[in-house]
């Protein structure tokens, strides 16, 4: 992969990085405050603690996403990004382009969605 490609993927994670991070700053600033008193009913406090709940769940997703953008992040810097975890040969750019965090080949991939899908 030359460095003009190595580049784009770079600027690309970072940004979804940053867009991530700025929905976690945006969540502890916004919505980590519950106050009872503006509810005037027990449905509208209890629909909002499960919207609440539901924001912070999906907030920990993006943490384990958060992760694995890093690990691609420190592949580029290293000169290991865009080779499969499993194969060892070169990810598609395609592939790249549509998940930059991707670890794996699309073949590997495959091979491990069966597989989870056989024991899962």
């Amino acid at each position: 992969m030359n460095k003009v490609q190595l580049k784009k993927f770079k600027t690309l994670l970072e940004t979804k990085r940053d867009e991530i991070l700025k929905k976690a700053q945006q969540t502890l600033n916004e919505d980590m405050a519950l106050d009872a008193n503006d509810l005037p009913d027990e449905m509208d406090l209890a629909s909002s603690e499960y919207l609440q709940s539901f924001t912070f769940r999906l907030r920990g997703r993006e943490k384990s996403f958060l992760d694995k953008i890093d690990k691609a992040l420190a592949k580029i810097e290293d000169g290991t990004f865009g080779n499969c975890e499993e194969c060892e040969e070169e990810i598609t750019v395609k592939r790249l382009e549509a998940r930059p965090e991707t670890t794996l080949c699309i073949r590997c991939k495959e091979d491990q969605e069966r597989v989870e899908k056989d024991y899962g």
